[in-house]
């Protein structure tokens, strides 16, 4: 027969391994990364794509649109794009801005997030859009910081804030998944974990007694 100490061990060598492996899958849905997302968009249109060079390298051509949007997330896969429907005609009006010879217009969406996003949860600064007219041959970080000043880089030369926004931080891992009220809404949670462990346990100890009214 086998004794109560014996079924206790294969108990916890049952639920130390189903432990393990529901926090790992926690663990690893816990970091996002809070950070301004720079993405471009071409004269004709088609919507937004996320830029494949950073600002500081990216040349757009007069007539094109560039967006910025500070938001928590993974990767440049789940990244969120500037929010609302931008049109260059309607950002660079041509009266106001004609095209000059030796320059280029840029159209610039700014896009701050929401209070989620925001690294002390207060309410963001309103979107807004920009026009700015650089040299012919100017990134779309010499466009940006030509509407958006103050601009913050960090020594790796990682956008920071736009605007001045946000005040301090630069791309730092946050935890992710959690809704407005607390709660999470991604990973399995303390409790899923402790209950099943709970049920591992109850179930081996149910089998032992059992085995003790049978013998």
């Amino acid at each position: 027969m086998v004794g109560g100490r014996a079924v206790i061990r294969l108990s916890l060598a049952l639920v130390l391994p189903l432990v393990a492996v529901l926090a790992g899958a926690a663990s690893a849905q816990a970091d996002g990364y809070r950070y301004w997302s720079f993405w471009q968009q071409g004269g004709d249109g088609g919507g937004w794509t996320y830029a494949a060079q950073g600002p500081s390298a990216a040349r757009p051509d007069d007539g094109d649109m560039i967006g910025f949007r500070f938001a928590v997330s993974e990767d440049s896969r789940d990244a969120a794009e500037p929010r609302g429907a931008a049109r260059f005609d309607a950002i660079c009006d041509a009266d106001a801005t004609p095209a000059k010879g030796g320059t280029k217009r840029i159209a610039v969406v700014l896009d701050f997030g929401t209070p989620r996003d925001a690294p002390d949860g207060r309410t963001p600064p309103k979107s807004r859009t920009a026009c700015a007219r650089v040299g012919g041959d100017a990134t779309a970080g010499e466009a940006l910081a030509a509407v958006a000043k103050p601009l913050r880089y960090n020594s790796s030369a990682l956008l920071c804030a736009i605007a001045g926004y946000p005040k301090s931080g630069c791309g730092e891992a946050v935890t992710a998944g959690k809704d407005d009220d607390g709660g999470s809404d991604g990973g399995p949670s303390a409790g899923l974990i402790g209950g099943a462990a709970v049920v591992v346990a109850l179930g081996a100890a149910a089998a032992w007694q059992t085995r003790r009214r049978r013998t």
